[in-house]
């Protein structure tokens, strides 16, 4: 299975901005321990402080990936763009928020794109991510039945 995390604005600043709210580790920093929690995945991750870079990547893997961890920052609140472009793909997506909107800023606690996503986590800061991630690895098929030697 093929995972997209997106990250949008200032996400790049993680670790550095707001630790109070955001955390004081790097997504980079946190990347690899996620990859190696879920082996069996590939997980890409790409992240862009343009509109126009997110529409584009979710265009370019939305009808081929198993499914995207989107953290679309401010543009969550003001982005109708890619609410239409999560609306007009098929891979499904899972709205991700380090913090707890609904304890931010009111404007803050509208999403344009949650109606368009599979399911939405927020507040738990990085294991926001692996709360996604896993419940797309909880898509994958599993081999049922029992192991046989070769000898049987």
């Amino acid at each position: 299975m093929h995972i997209l995390i997106l990250n949008g604005p200032n996400l790049n600043l993680l670790g550095r901005r707001e630790p109070g709210i955001y955390g004081t580790r790097s997504f980079d920093d946190y990347l690899p321990e996620l990859r190696n929690a879920f082996p069996e995945l590939t997980i890409e991750y790409f992240q862009s402080n343009h509109e126009g870079a997110i529409l584009d990547k979710l265009h370019e893997v939305g009808y081929t990936y198993h499914g995207i961890v989107l953290n679309a920052g401010g543009y969550t609140h003001t982005s109708v763009a890619i609410a239409d472009a999560i609306a007009g793909i098929n891979a499904p997506v899972i709205e991700v928020h380090l913090s707890n909107l609904h304890a931010r800023e009111e404007f803050r606690q509208k999403s344009l794109l949650g109606k368009h996503c599979v399911g939405s986590i927020s507040g738990f800061k990085l294991e926001s991510y692996r709360l996604a991630v896993q419940y797309f690895d909880s898509l994958r098929p599993k081999r049922v039945g029992f192991k046989v030697s070769k000898g049987e």
